[in-house]
This record gives C-alpha cells, sequence and structure tokens, in this order.
C-alpha cells in the first residue's frame, strides 16, 4: 500500500497495490500493522459502515466529539464520491481547512480521517456504495455538523446547489463558526 500524506496532518490517502489478471483482481484493503507502520498511529477499527446513495446525495459533514470521537478509513465499493475533511482541531496548524478527493471503485484509493475532524462526501456517479471503518462506537449525543455550503469552509463540491439531494437533518446544521466544538 502506498500512504500518501495529505495537506491536513494525519490524514492520508491510501493507494493499495492491485493485483489483476485474466481472472480479476486481489487487493489488501486494510492491514494494521502496515498502518501503524506507514502512519505512526495505532488504531484499531470496531465499526464498519456502508451506505448506498444516488447522484447528487451530499452527506456530512459530520463529526462526534470527546470520548466518542472517531477516525475513519472511508472506500468506495461501486461508483464515484467526493470525500472532504475538514481539521477540526483547534490548535492544529490547519484549522479551519479542509480537503476534498475523489474515490472511486475505479481508483481504490482510501481516505483515512483522524479524530477532530468533520466528514462529508457528494455521490458523482449515478449511484454510489460507500464502505468506511471507525475506530469508536458511534453514539447520537456526541455527535456535530456543519453546513455544507459554509461561507468559511468555501468547499467547492463541483455540483449546482439545486441539484444536491441533502436531509433535512443535515439541512439545518451549524456554520463552522457556530458548531459543536469536536475538543
Amino acid at each position: 500500500m502506498n500512504f500518501i500524506a495529505t495537506p491536513l496532518k494525519g490524514c492520508y490517502c491510501i493507494e493499495p497495490k492491485i493485483f489483476d489478471d485474466h481472472r480479476g483482481y486481489f487487493m489488501e484493503s486494510f492491514n494494521e500493522k502496515t498502518f501503524h507502520e506507514k502512519t505512526g498511529e495505532h488504531i484499531h477499527f470496531v465499526q464498519d459502515n456502508q451506505s448506498f446513495s444516488s447522484k447528487g446525495v451530499l452527506r456530512g459533514l459530520h463529526y462526534q466529539v470527546g470520548e466518542h470521537a472517531q477516525s475513519k478509513l472511508i472506500r468506495v465499493l461501486s461508483g464515484e464520491i467526493l470525500d472532504v475533511a475538514v481539521d477540526l482541531r483547534p490548535d492544529s496548524e490547519t484549522y479551519g481547512q479542509h480537503l476534498t478527493i475523489v474515490l472511486s471503485s475505479e481508483n481504490q484509493k482510501q481516505l483515512f480521517v483522524p479524530k477532530g475532524f468533520a466528514h462529508g462526501f457528494l455521490v458523482l456517479s449515478e449511484t454510489a456504495t460507500i464502505f468506511y471503518k471507525c475506530d469508536n462506537f458511534y453514539n447520537k449525543e456526541s455527535e456535530g455538523g456543519i453546513i455544507y455550503n459554509d461561507p468559511t469552509l468555501n468547499i467547492e463540491w463541483q455540483f449546482d446547489e439545486a441539484e444536491l439531494i441533502i436531509s433535512e437533518k443535515d439541512a439545518i446544521l451549524p456554520t463552522f463558526e457556530k458548531a459543536r466544538s469536536a475538543w
């Protein structure tokens, strides 16, 4: 696996080694030992989540606070998404900055998002199945979020806003400045 540090400290783009032949392909999508060697992080994933969405569905920006904060390893099983991570760590030199990356079943890239980040994605293909590992269990009382079109973050979602499909819950999330503190 190739681990590529992103401009946001602690976030990594992970490109697997894919072995393909006339039968199909094989790849290792996660190896705890390799992950630790490449990142220095001790991650033990305890929950796997999967979602299916149609083109234009935007989910996020979500995070959990306190003892229920989560690191996530995101990959796409089918389709293509624009994946977004936002640094919420007040002591970080990249606090308030975000990154976007296209993840797809074709490029097989993954994004590791550590604790202290908000995460969201937009489906670019007709449909997409997203799979992500979490190192902590979901806790409703610890959830937080930031509105997708926050003017401070100024995320370029690559879609006309009128074409976005957003849940009622996500449509009323607070701005970055008014969001629940992640730490």
